[in-house]
């Protein structure tokens, strides 16, 4: 079974959420993270925040289970981008921030193990029409890094990150 591509591709997921390459992985930056850290907003409302990051990054690995999978979603207006920088969940304090903190872990986990279990012939293969799964799941990780940048700023900005760091 050739896995050269994939090989690579499990490579980039792995060091997209847990394990440090160049840059800190996503599950390290939303280590300690409090709820309340999670919904901060820099003066201005500049961007978007921490949680809702994580509820666009969220959105993209269920889409894309969704489509490997074939689950049928229900009929609903075309979301946008924007539409996905969902802000917090109304209920518990603290518990909807680790919901969704795990239900973000879940999905990165579910594709690692569909990653695990490709080969190339598998890379190439459409999941919806000219969208093969390889080169959508690089786009993913490569996406994560993105808004994992945005994070580790954000928590630069409220303090609850180290402005520099070292390594050996």
């Amino acid at each position: 079974m050739a896995r050269i591509k994939t090989e690579l591709l499990q490579k980039g997921w792995e060091h997209a959420y847990d394990k440090e390459d160049w840059q800190p992985p996503l599950g390290m930056a939303l280590e300690g993270v409090t709820e309340e850290q999670a919904d901060w907003r820099p003066p201005g409302e500049a961007g978007n925040t921490i949680r809702e990051n994580v509820h666009h990054l969220i959105f993209y690995k269920e889409r894309f289970l969704n489509k490997w999978y074939g689950v049928e979603t229900p009929a609903q207006p075309r979301i946008s981008n924007t539409d996905t920088f969902q802000p917090a969940v109304n209920g518990a304090e603290g518990e909807a921030w680790e919901a969704t903190k795990k239900r973000l872990a879940e999905a990165h986990a579910k594709i690692g193990f569909i990653i695990e279990a490709m080969d190339d012939a598998v890379y190439d293969k459409d999941v919806v029409k000219d969208s093969p799964a390889g080169p959508w799941l690089t786009s993913l990780y490569v996406h994560d890094a993105y808004h994992c940048g945005q994070i580790i700023l954000l928590r630069k900005l409220q303090g609850s990150w180290s402005p520099t760091r070292s390594f050996d």
